[in-house]
């Protein structure tokens, strides 16, 4: 038991020291087929719940009633509990959304609910100044303070209209851009990871079932340039990597590109958490803490899309690449050649026959030059004198004595 409790912190040691120096110990890219069954579940899922369960639009985008009055009161503390309690009493129902919003002596209660008919929505606003009797403005409770205002689905929609035509631009765009920079398949599969961010943050906000407002689809928009940056990142690392890799037999595309997810590991890891930990903040201490609703919206599809951005370039973005490149015979041809050299490099190094020395493994030749270098200094006769001596006695057929090599001695 002892032993074991020992063996753990070295363990944990070699895996981070693994991910620190990126010598490749990670095969990221040997279990692709197993990320791409993972990925394809979890798309599948969040495909299946935006389908079947839909979004929690908010009134911004199915059109509303909108009440709000100062949170300085001479009744009741003017609490959101509180007031959602008043207005479910009132109304029957729940509210779309009770929130704080500003701070100090501007500070006011924002209620946001489906269309109210004129007569309940009287009925609510006497309710709501008979328990917190607002201050108006020369400080004195009056019903006035407390205003409403319908809102229009369409302003919503004009939003989402203008995301959308965004988000179009954005991706021709980073089409175009990686497509020159790097290459097509590069441009490929950066787009495919884009579009499965995308799709699992928004699957994510279906099933979680937050209310979704403008601020949710600019949040959407904002984590599209995360998630590139750290794909081009890896992909610049896998470029320079197979900078003139069909000329080499020293690894295969994958192996280089596998090489690359690892060297550039630890930097993703490092600034995704650093990216994440603010969002963070805004979840635990702005809508925690503070209450303030509407940041819950933009720091959950940031957070969400953040670790989905991250997770897609390392595990879904570089595996695509090295299938699309593979399907060239070029990089086939070179995969096989990589293969037959080091099957030679074994052949040798177990002592069988192997084809041309030239394309044996470095450490295969230094180990035979070792052998033959003691070999020599064994017999007693210099190293050079030796091989030369030892080309000419396989060169001459057996049985015959040697001819004496060098000067003769006077």
């Amino acid at each position: 038991m002892a032993a074991t409790t020992s063996e753990r912190p070295s363990e944990r040691r070699g895996v981070l020291s693994r991910l620190y120096t990126g010598t490749g110990a990670f095969d990221i890219v040997g279990r692709r087929r197993m990320w791409y069954l993972v990925f394809t579940a979890l798309v599948l899922v969040c495909i299946g719940s935006i389908v079947f369960r839909g979004f929690n639009l908010g009134i911004d985008f199915t059109g509303g009633t909108q009440i709000q009055f100062p949170a300085a009161t001479a009744g009741a503390p003017a609490e959101v509990e509180a007031v959602r309690g008043v207005y479910e009493r009132v109304v029957g129902d729940e509210p779309a959304a009770v929130q704080t919003v500003g701070a100090g002596d501007a500070a006011s209660v924002l209620i946001r609910t489906e269309a109210l008919d004129p007569a309940v929505l009287i009925e609510l606003k006497q309710a709501l100044f008979d328990t917190f009797q607002p201050l108006g403005a020369e400080g004195v409770p009056a019903v006035d303070a407390i205003s409403d205002s319908a809102v229009s689905g369409s302003w919503g929609g004009q939003i989402t209209q203008q995301a959308l035509i965004a988000l179009a631009v954005f991706l021709v765009l980073v089409t175009i851009f990686l497509a020159f920079y790097f290459e097509r398949a590069m441009a490929v599969a950066a787009l495919v990871a884009l579009l499965h961010d995308v799709v699992v943050t928004a699957g994510v906000y279906s099933i979680v079932g937050l209310e979704v407002t403008p601020g949710t689809v600019i949040g959407l928009l904002t984590i599209l340039g995360f998630s590139l940056y750290d794909t081009v990142v890896v992909f610049d690392k896998v470029k320079e990597n197979t900078r003139g890799l069909l000329g080499l037999t020293r690894r295969t595309y994958a192996e280089a590109a596998n090489l690359a997810l690892n060297q550039t590991l630890m930097r993703s890891i490092n600034t995704s958490l650093i990216a994440v930990l603010p969002v963070i903040g805004l979840l635990v201490i702005g809508v925690g803490l503070l209450g303030v609703g509407t940041l819950a919206d933009l720091a959950l599809v940031q957070m969400v899309g953040i670790i989905a951005g991250v997770v897609s370039s390392l595990l879904l973005a570089t595996p695509l690449l090295v299938d699309l490149k593979l399907r060239d015979p070029r990089f086939r041809e070179q995969a096989a050649k990589v293969a037959a050299r080091r099957k030679r490099a074994a052949a040798a190094a177990a002592g069988e026959p192997e084809g041309d020395p030239d394309l044996l493994d470095d450490a295969v030749l230094a180990g035979e030059q070792r052998k033959e270098r003691a070999m020599v200094a064994a017999a007693g006769v210099p190293a050079r004198q030796g091989k030369v001596a030892d080309r000419r006695q396989a060169a001459r057929p057996s049985g015959k004595a040697a001819r004496p090599t060098g000067k003769r001695r006077r």
